[in-house]
């Protein structure tokens, strides 16, 4: 494969296994000036273990301003360069925003190398619909969680995110509080060796006891539209009972909290059983 001169390669790396990697990928970083590396420490695992030889430039968010204008020199030069993030796509929750930015705004060709995301690896074994949002790192405090959640809850579409394990338990609480009626999947570990995955109904979540390591991938199944069926012969046995005790209006409050389909059906009910019992 030929490699171009002046443009930058996005390039996609394993998220675990380094047998993930694309021949296209390794051809691409094999052929490059320069290879910009969120970590270099942990992409030198990566290009050591094809023996891959090249200058590394740190790019990563604390840097990312600093270094565009050397790295977009370089490309004028006529030097091969590459970006790879730690693991996975760049771009997709990692730093690269701000060099393709540049890029574009100086006629720099851009041209992507596809190969492994958490994100659809994940979502290939959910057993989810496939219209999915991929929103990245939820907000760490619990306000600014709450305000995302309340928002992002109310699309019916399959959710994605990412979260560190360690805070496993206080983002399954918030996920009982907005997701009600969805079922969860949890990804722990792609493709490496302690690769996990968690299947549960949003409402049977229970706190992991134990200590969760690793990186997680969180998928929210689809919210589902239909209607409630209305067990009409359990809402009049329940109110039957109730009346006995309570009024009509406290009756149906108390049925309400139990049975999720509308306030205006259950009072229907209740009245009907009342007048029955008046007769």
């Amino acid at each position: 494969m030929k490699v171009s001169l002046n443009c930058l390669y996005i390039v996609s790396t394993p998220i675990g296994n380094l047998d993930d990697v694309t021949f296209r990928a390794i051809n691409v970083l094999k052929n490059s000036d320069i290879i910009l590396c969120e970590d270099t420490r942990r992409s030198l695992k990566l290009l050591n273990y094809f023996k891959i030889k090249k200058k590394l430039i740190s790019y990563h968010k604390f840097n990312e301003k600093k270094q565009v204008p050397k790295i977009i020199e370089y490309i004028k030069q006529g030097k091969i360069l590459s970006l790879i993030s730690d693991a996975g796509t760049p771009m997709l929750s990692d730093p690269g925003r701000i060099l393709i930015n540049h890029c574009i705004e100086n006629k720099i060709k851009i041209i992507p190398i596809p190969g492994v995301s958490s994100i659809t690896t994940a979502m290939s074994i959910s057993g989810f619909r496939d219209k999915f949002l991929f929103y990245g790192f939820l907000p760490k405090t619990e306000n600014e969680l709450k305000k995302v959640l309340s928002t992002l809850s109310q699309n019916s579409f399959t959710q994605i995110f990412f979260i560190p394990a360690i805070k496993i338990n206080f983002y399954l609480k918030q996920f009982k509080e907005h997701y009600s009626g969805r079922k969860i999947f949890i990804a722990k570990e792609l493709t490496k060796i302690h690769e996990t995955f968690f299947r549960e109904n949003v409402d049977d979540l229970k706190v992991f006891k134990d200590k969760v390591k690793g990186e997680l991938t969180i998928i929210l199944s689809e919210k589902n539209t239909d209607k409630p069926v209305l067990s009409k012969e359990k809402i009049v046995n329940k109110a039957k009972k109730y009346l006995k005790k309570y009024s009509l209006k406290d009756t149906v409050n108390l049925i309400l909290e139990s049975e999720k389909i509308s306030k205006k059906e259950i009072y229907k009910l209740c009245l009907k059983v009342k007048n029955e019992k008046n007769c």
